[in-house]
């Protein structure tokens, strides 16, 4: 078998990686009380095989919690409950970033703890995606959000940067900052949902500048070579439409994050779930406009990620669903072996199954 540029290791800044095979988030609802626990520190360190894992979506505050079951950073609890996956995942030899992730308008009064309240740039509604609520077991529609007033856009960046010190305590390597699939960055970015008038909407700059503030503390905070972001240009999910400044917005955010030498861009193309396929000229422009690390993202398989490393296209790739259901993805993937079926049914439910639970090639 030749050899694959996948399985070499990569430095990311101070961060020594063994391949270059990135476990994507995935929300796995798995956070009882949005605490982690036990049982998401052995999830995690079985897949401590990818060169770099980026946690499933991790609340910054509690306006944040949009979903059911999902984790936070923003109590002493949670950092505990954190530093039992940190620990997991370095005893076997893994990487770790939290991603923050605020819902922002794709969130729910009855996921919320006692006090918060669902957040956006503007009170824009979600016209049909709908929101599982556990107390009655089932879906709802979603209330308009609150559009943050501009000293409640300052508390809200302070969440961000006190989520990520939080995180560092808690003994991850670095952070992912979730500018992608419809939450509270890409929000900012998006003039369907940004229809603000103030210094935090209007022009192309002006809505990209929430995503850019935050990514400027946050590295002030922790180091800008341990924060990341995940951008997904052309995503349609949550209920953002196309518009006639993608190319722009992106161009700028590139740019600007490479201007604060951040970690990395996490590219998203959500075409292998329906949405328009980034262009690749997009795609080289940004990797070109930041001049840092780039994660592919979006439907691969080992031939396919080994082909856009070795053509330049990227640094690292990310795989979602295969890492899911193959703890020891890289393993298969060296030996070409069968891969596990996933569980779609089990994905978000409570519990070990269909989470720790899928066979190892060495059972």
């Amino acid at each position: 078998m030749s050899h694959s540029t996948l399985f070499d290791g990569f430095q990311l800044g101070p961060i020594s990686l063994a391949n270059r095979a990135v476990m994507s988030p995935m929300t796995r609802c798995r956070a009882i009380g949005s605490v982690p626990n036990e049982l998401m520190a052995t999830y995690y360190g079985q897949r401590a095989g990818a060169g770099l894992i980026v946690t499933e979506g991790v609340a910054p505050s509690p306006n944040g919690l949009g979903y059911a079951r999902i984790p936070g950073l923003f109590s002493d609890d949670q950092v505990e409950g954190w530093r039992l996956v940190t620990d997991s995942v370095h005893a076997a030899g893994g990487k770790i970033f939290a991603q923050l992730m605020h819902t922002g308008r794709v969130s729910h009064p009855a996921n919320l703890p006692q006090g918060a309240r669902v957040v956006a740039p503007s009170a824009v509604p979600l016209e049909e995606t709908q929101m599982w609520i556990d107390e009655k077991m089932g879906m709802d529609p979603m209330p308009t959000a609150h559009a943050l007033g501009a000293d409640e856009v300052e508390e809200t960046i302070g969440e961000f940067v006190k989520a990520s010190e939080n995180a560092i305590v808690a003994g991850f390597d670095g952070v992912e900052l979730h500018g992608a699939n419809g939450y509270l960055i890409e929000q900012f970015i998006h003039p369907h949902t940004n229809r603000r008038d103030d210094e935090w909407g209007g022009s192309v700059e002006a809505r990209c500048r929430f995503a850019v503030e935050v990514a400027r503390r946050v590295a002030d905070a922790i180091g800008g070579e341990r924060v990341g972001i995940r951008l997904s240009p052309y995503g349609t999910f949550n209920e953002m439409p196309l518009n006639d400044d993608i190319d722009a917005s992106y161009r700028h955010l590139a740019s600007s994050f490479g201007g604060l030498g951040l970690a990395y861009i996490h590219i998203v193309d959500h075409s292998s779930q329906g949405a328009p396929e980034v262009p690749d000229a997009l795609k080289a422009a940004i990797r070109d406009e930041f001049g840092g690390a780039i994660i592919l993202s979006g439907g691969y398989d080992h031939d396919r990620a080994a082909a856009d490393l070795d053509a330049g296209k990227g640094h690292l790739v990310a795989f979602g669903v295969p890492f899911l259901a193959n703890p020891d993805l890289l393993a298969r993937f060296r030996t070409r072996a069968e891969l596990n079926t996933p569980r779609t049914d089990l994905f978000y439910t409570p519990g070990a199954d269909g989470y720790t639970d899928y066979p190892t090639l060495d059972g």
